[in-house]
C-alpha cells in the first residue's frame, strides 16, 4: 500500500487547494491515472495514481493541503480495509530522565526568577503621587533622571502612552458598517487571487518608469486581413499579437537589457540569449501569464497556433506549471479586451520590462503636412528603472516601432 502525498510540483509552491476528485472513494485505478485536482497559486495540477489499486480518499475535498500532506492510499482491498490515515506515526518509548535532565528545569527557573526581580524605583514623593493619580505602573517606567530616577516628564509620557494603547481600534469591518450600513460581504481569495496580490505587491517595489507611443499599423492591417482567411482554413486563429511578438523580439535583440532580469542579491542584470514571451491572460479565477517559449525561431503561423492552444488550457484549466514559467518579457494585450487609450502595466517580476498594447483604431495622423486618418496602435514600456533608462526605452520603443511599420519586414515573417 501507497500514500499520496501532496509533494512539490516546482516553483517553491508549498500550498494547495483541492478542488476535485477525478475517482470515487473505492474505486479501482490505475498507474498514472489522475486521482484528483489541486489548485496552487500558479496553476491547477493533476494528482496520479503511483501504483495500480483501490483508492482511500483521506483528504476533504475544497480543503487546503500542504506539503506532505496525504491526499489519498492506494492498495489491495484488504489493505485498504485496514489503513486508518496517521496510524503509521509510530510512539517512540520515553526515557527516564537523567540527573542532569531533572536539575535543568531547576537552573532555568532559578534563571526566570532572577531576571523577573524587581527593578529598584527611584522616585520623590510628588512623582509617586503623579503616578497614582494618571493610573501609571512605575515598575514599566524607564527614568530619564541621574541613576535612573523617574522624573515627572517620564511618568506624563508613560500615561500618554497607556491612553493611546487602550484605546478601543475599531475594525475595519466596523469602519464600513458605521458609514454603509451591515450590508457586507467577505469573499475569501482563490490560491490565484492570493498568488496575484503577493506577485503585484513584489512589483510594486520595482523602481519603475513607463514610455508610451504610437504605431501606424496600417500595413499589419492591411496584412492581417489578407491572411487571415488562409489561417482560418487551417483551423488557426490569426491575430495582431504574433506579429507584435516578432516584432518585438526583432526589437530586443537590439536592445537586450529588456530581454533580462534583475539578481537584487548580487546587483547583476541577467540577460538572457533566448526569448520566452510571457503572455497575460485573463481566466476564471484571475490574471495568468501563459509563455510562448522560443518565440524567435517560430513562425507567425506557429506562433498564432501556439496562442490558441495556450488559451484554450488556460479555459480548460489544463494549463502546466511549465506553460506559465520562464519568461524573459511580458506582454499584455490590453487591446483584446476593447481597452483604451493608455495604460500602465505593472511588471512581471523578475522580468525587466512589460509591453502594454491596446486597441487598435481609426485616427487621424500628420503625414508629409497632411492629415490623414490610419489604423493606430498605442502601446506602452513600463520597465525597471534600476536596469535601463527611458533613453533604452525610447530606442527599444522606437526599434518595436519600426518593425510593425515596415511592410517589407512583415511581409517576409
Amino acid at each position: 500500500m501507497k500514500e499520496i502525498k501532496f509533494v512539490d510540483v516546482g516553483e517553491g509552491i508549498t500550498e494547495g487547494h483541492l478542488i476535485k476528485w477525478l475517482v470515487k472513494d473505492g474505486d479501482n485505478v490505475k498507474e498514472d491515472q489522475s486521482v484528483a485536482q489541486v489548485e496552487t497559486d500558479k496553476a491547477v495540477v493533476n494528482v496520479p495514481a503511483p501504483i495500480s489499486g483501490v483508492i482511500k480518499e483521506v483528504a476533504k475535498g475544497d480543503s487546503i493541503l500542504h506539503l506532505g500532506d496525504v491526499v489519498a492510499a492506494i492498495g489491495t482491498q484488504d489493505e485498504i480495509r485496514n489503513y486508518k490515515a496517521g496510524a503509521q506515526a509510530a510512539q517512540q518509548p520515553k526515557a527516564p530522565q537523567t540527573q542532569q535532565q531533572k536539575t535543568q528545569p531547576q537552573a532555568a527557573a532559578q534563571q526566570k526568577a532572577a531576571a523577573t526581580k524587581p527593578k529598584e524605583i527611584i522616585a520623590t514623593p510628588s512623582v509617586r503621587k503623579l503616578a497614582h493619580d494618571l493610573n501609571v505602573d512605575l515598575s514599566v517606567v524607564i527614568g530619564t533622571g541621574p541613576n535612573g530616577r523617574i522624573l515627572e516628564n517620564d511618568i506624563r509620557s508613560g500615561a500618554s502612552k497607556t491612553a493611546k494603547q487602550s484605546a478601543p481600534q475599531q475594525k475595519f469591518s466596523e469602519v464600513l458598517e458605521e458609514k454603509h450600513g451591515e450590508d457586507i460581504e467577505r469573499v475569501p481569495m482563490s490560491m490565484v487571487r492570493k498568488a496575484i496580490a503577493k506577485n503585484m505587491e513584489e512589483s510594486w517595489k520595482i523602481p519603475r518608469a513607463s514610455h508610451m507611443d504610437f504605431i501606424n499599423a496600417t500595413e499589419l492591417w492591411n496584412i492581417v486581413k489578407k491572411e487571415k482567411p488562409k489561417m482560418d482554413q487551417r483551423s488557426i486563429h490569426l491575430t495582431f499579437l504574433p506579429f507584435v511578438i516578432k516584432a518585438l523580439v526583432e526589437a530586443l535583440k537590439e536592445n537586450p537589457n529588456f530581454n533580462a532580469s534583475y539578481d537584487h542579491e548580487t546587483q547583476e542584470i541577467i540577460v538572457k540569449r533566448y526569448y520566452n514571451i510571457g503572455l497575460a491572460a485573463e481566466s476564471e479565477d484571475g490574471l495568468k501569464v501563459v509563455v510562448v517559449k522560443n518565440a524567435d525561431k517560430m513562425s507567425i503561423e506557429k506562433i498564432a497556433g501556439k496562442i490558441q492552444e495556450l488559451h484554450k488550457k488556460i479555459q480548460d484549466k489544463t494549463i502546466t506549471i511549465d506553460e506559465m514559467h520562464d519568461t524573459t518579457i511580458t506582454i499584455t494585450n490590453i487591446g483584446s479586451l476593447g481597452g483604451g487609450f493608455l495604460a500602465v502595466p505593472m511588471i512581471n517580476p523578475p522580468d525587466v520590462a512589460i509591453v502594454g498594447v491596446l486597441s487598435i483604431r481609426d485616427w487621424p495622423f500628420v503625414e508629409d503636412g497632411k492629415v490623414k486618418i490610419g489604423k493606430i496602435l498605442p502601446f506602452v514600456v513600463t520597465f525597471d528603472h534600476r536596469v535601463v533608462d527611458g533613453a533604452e526605452a525610447v530606442k527599444l520603443g522606437n526599434a518595436f516601432k519600426g518593425y510593425l511599420e515596415d511592410p517589407d519586414f512583415l511581409e517576409m515573417l
